[in-house]
């Protein structure tokens, strides 16, 4: 008969074989947390299309990680939609976990006043006393008025956002003050604008603009705006795609290296100015 062979571990080997199975289980454990981390996330943040009177609302988040430094919120309030597009410095779970601190923030001063300028300073008081800890931060906020077609805005340190009006003229939307906790005092203007029928409005976070593809060239601002023009007449999520498709050919093969996020508003209804006169007209006639 012959002997059957039977390997013997030490007790070394089973400490080891038993650690990994430890290391193995807790990676698991781990992983599991960053999903459902991202999964609040994502229900924290914007849906993917929203649609308030003739706007349309299209927003997408592509994160390096499973859970994204970046966030686009949606507030809805008696004076209007209020939209949020934030880009925490860093990546990973610390950023992720910031979105949601900053979120709450904004969702509390969006409660007291809707007015951007005065969400932005109170985000950015309450962010000063967190000096030593969070990371840098910009952040875009636009209150929305469908009935109008007025949108005020009022951005920390953010990329300009673009207005393209459907005649093709571009406006970069910059007014507002610094970067996030950088100045606890610090004052915030707000900026205006009128979007009629056809009208676009783009925000993006630096992920977009600082692209670089294999020869380090940088996706840019001139080149967003080019695309942005080329996929016009488009709808909110066409235009959202055609954008991100061009950042994503640009870039490729290389990998994302910064969460990206870009939000697209589109007034699809009828001019806002010939909607007035005949409003005024009935209430003469009246």
């Amino acid at each position: 008969m012959t002997p059957v062979f039977v390997p013997q571990i030490n007790a070394e080997d089973a400490d080891q074989q038993l650690d990994l199975r430890s290391s193995s289980a807790k990676l698991d454990e781990l992983q599991q947390a960053m999903f459902e981390a991202a999964q609040v996330h994502r229900r924290l943040c914007a849906p993917r299309l929203v649609r308030h009177g003739a706007f349309d609302v299209a927003s997408e988040i592509f994160a390096v990680h499973h859970l994204p430094g970046d966030f686009f919120s949606v507030e809805e309030t008696r004076d209007g939609l209020v939209l949020a597009l934030g880009d925490i410095g860093g990546k990973g779970l610390a950023a992720g976990m910031w979105v949601t601190h900053l979120i709450g923030l904004i969702r509390t001063h969006t409660a007291a006043n809707s007015d951007p300028e005065a969400i932005v300073a109170g985000v950015n008081r309450d962010i000063a006393r967190l000096a030593a800890v969070e990371p840098l931060s910009t952040m875009f906020v636009a209150r929305l008025d469908s009935r109008s077609g007025i949108l005020d805005y009022c951005s920390a340190g953010h990329p300009p956002a673009l207005h393209l009006r459907a005649n093709g003229q571009l406006e970069l939307l910059s007014d507002g003050g610094p970067m996030l906790g950088a100045v606890a005092t610090a004052s915030f203007d707000r900026g205006s604008v009128m979007m009629d029928r056809g009208d676009l409005l783009l925000v993006c976070s630096d992920g977009i603009l600082e692209s670089f593809n294999e020869a380090e060239q940088e996706f840019g601002a001139m080149r967003l705006q080019t695309e942005l023009r080329r996929a016009q007449g488009g709808t909110a999520e066409s235009v959202l795609f055609s954008v991100l498709g061009a950042v994503q050919d640009f870039a490729a093969p290389r990998p994302l290296t910064d969460d990206m996020t870009l939000a697209v508003v589109k007034n699809n209804g009828g001019n806002i100015f010939a909607q007035r006169r005949k409003d005024a007209k009935e209430r003469v006639l009246q």
